[in-house]
Parts: structure tokens; C-alpha cells; sequence
């Protein structure tokens, strides 16, 4: 489906350049058919130099040869590069926005060409080759321009179509999701530490416990309240170390958590 096409990532921070690294690995396109931009002229030749990819300070002349651009700036910067390459957006290029909070219809007005835009969430486990993601399309991207966005964060993880009205629940969910996770690997690994094990060793088995629950969510096909009850016996340590969880409120509390960051997500995107 990448046959003949060209990417172009504007801005080669930390997830462009993590978007782009997968593309190269999972082999959806060579690093030749790739030109990454920034302001940073030793960035630049830092991921020339790591990724083999085409690289230039140049938005416009990046935009103008691309077919599908990646729009990996900070969200405060967006107004600006969009100005900037608002000439060469034509209706045959397609753009995919990875900034949080930034909608389709600010950028479609930016752009003023009816431009088919997709709005995406992705989160840090993209490091990993483990992040989740959210695709949303605007009002001119056509369905099969959503095959394009999977395909290239499928590269780094997962990701699903959702409709727009829904990023902020995606935000708050598996945006922040991650730091939720960490913080509760932080803690399992400061109860082991506490009971007596090595901190090194405590952070690996919270960790790789964390880990191993998620895979065998996504590949046992059975509720988490299933797999659960696998490992809960009848006045048994799991039952007890439940009791405890469930008198802490950790249900309503997560909840509560992905609610907060999902309304702080709407008030930064001002709507």
C-alpha cells in the first residue's frame, strides 16, 4: 500500500523520530523514502547519522515532495508550521497530526485546501514497540487514508479508529495510561523492597509482572475478570492482597485518574 509513496516527518523529536524508526524496521518503507525536518541542525545530523534518513530544516520543500506527512511538532508551535507549509498542502497529500489537543477542524482551517487530515494519540510505550493509539479522521480524509495511520503506528504497537469525540477518553486512557503503570510498577517494586528483596530485583519482577498480565489480556481472548479469578483462590494470598485493594478504592481511584486527565485534555484543546 506504501508503494511509491514518501514520508515526511516535521519535526524529529522524540516520537517523530520513533514513528519513523519503525517505519524503517517493519520495513513499510525504506529510510531513503523518508525526510525528517527540524530546526535543531545537530538533531538533524543525529538521525541522519542513526536512521539513514533524508533530513532538512526546509518544511515546505519536505511537504512538497512528501505524499503523507507526519506533523510531530509541539502543539504551541503548530499555528507556525502550518503558516509555513499551508502553500504546498494540496489536496493529494495526506497529514497525520500526533500533537495533543490540536483537532482536525484547527488544522483543516490552517491548511484552508480542504486537506484530508487524520488526528492521532500516541503514547510513549511507542519506545518499546509497545505504544497504543488512537486514529481519528477529518472531515476531508477518506477511509482507506486511516490504513495509512494504522499501518505505520501498528508499526510501533497498536492502534484503532476511533471517532474524533473520543480522543479525549483516549488521552486520558492510553495517553496517560502509561504514567498510571509506572507509578503502580513503583510501588509494587517499594513493597518488595520493603519485605526484604533487592530493589534491582524487585523492579524487574514488578515490571516484567506488569507485562506479562498485559500480554496474556490481549492474546487469552477472556474478560480481565477471568484471569483474575485464575489466580484467586479461595482464602487464598491473591484473595488477601484484593481485600486490600478494594478497601483502597483502586477501581473508583483509576477511574477518577483517566476522567481528570480526559477533562484536562478537553480544557487544553479549548473545547
Amino acid at each position: 500500500m506504501f508503494t511509491g509513496k514518501k514520508i515526511a516527518v516535521i519535526g524529529g523529536g522524540k516520537m517523530g523520530s520513533i514513528l519513523a524508526r519503525g517505519i524503517i524496521s517493519r520495513k513499510i518503507l525504506s529510510a531513503q523514502d523518508i525526510t525528517v525536518t527540524d530546526i535543531d541542525q545537530a538533531r538533524l545530523e543525529e538521525l541522519r547519522s542513526s536512521l539513514k534518513v533524508k533530513v532538512t530544516a526546509d518544511n515546505k520543500k519536505a511537504v512538497r515532495e512528501a505524499d503523507i506527512i507526519i506533523l510531530a511538532v509541539k502543539p504551541q508551535n503548530f499555528p507556525e508550521t502550518l503558516k509555513g507549509i499551508r502553500a504546498v498542502a494540496a489536496k493529494s497529500k495526506l497529514f497525520i497530526s500526533i500533537a495533543a489537543g490540536v483537532t482536525t477542524d484547527s488544522i483543516e482551517k490552517a491548511l484552508t485546501k480542504t486537506p484530508r487530515v487524520l488526528r492521532v494519540m500516541p503514547n510513549v510505550n511507542a519506545l518499546a514497540g509497545e505504544g497504543a493509539a488512537g486514529v481519528a479522521r477529518g472531515h476531508f480524509a477518506q477511509k482507506n487514508d486511516v490504513q495509512y495511520a494504522l499501518a505505520i503506528l501498528n508499526a510501533v504497537g497498536l492502534a484503532v479508529e476511533v471517532d474524533e469525540k473520543l480522543m479525549d477518553a483516549v488521552t486520558g486512557l492510553s495517553g496517560s495510561g502509561p504514567a498510571y503503570c509506572f507509578l503502580m510498577i513503583e510501588a509494587l517494586t517499594d513493597a518488595g523492597v520493603h519485605l526484604g528483596l533487592p530493589r534491582d530485583l524487585a523492579e524487574k519482577l514488578a515490571a516484567q509482572t506488569m507485562l506479562g498480565s498485559a500480554r496474556l489480556c490481549l492474546t487469552s481472548n477472556q474478560h480481565p475478570a477471568q484471569l483474575k479469578n485464575m489466580v484467586t483462590s479461595p482464602g487464598g494470598t491473591t484473595a488477601a492482597g484484593l481485600k486490600v485493594l478494594e478497601e483502597g478504592s483502586i477501581r473508583a481511584t483509576l477511574m477518577a485518574a483517566v476522567e481528570a486527565a480526559a477533562k484536562r485534555s478537553k480544557e487544553l484543546a479549548g473545547s
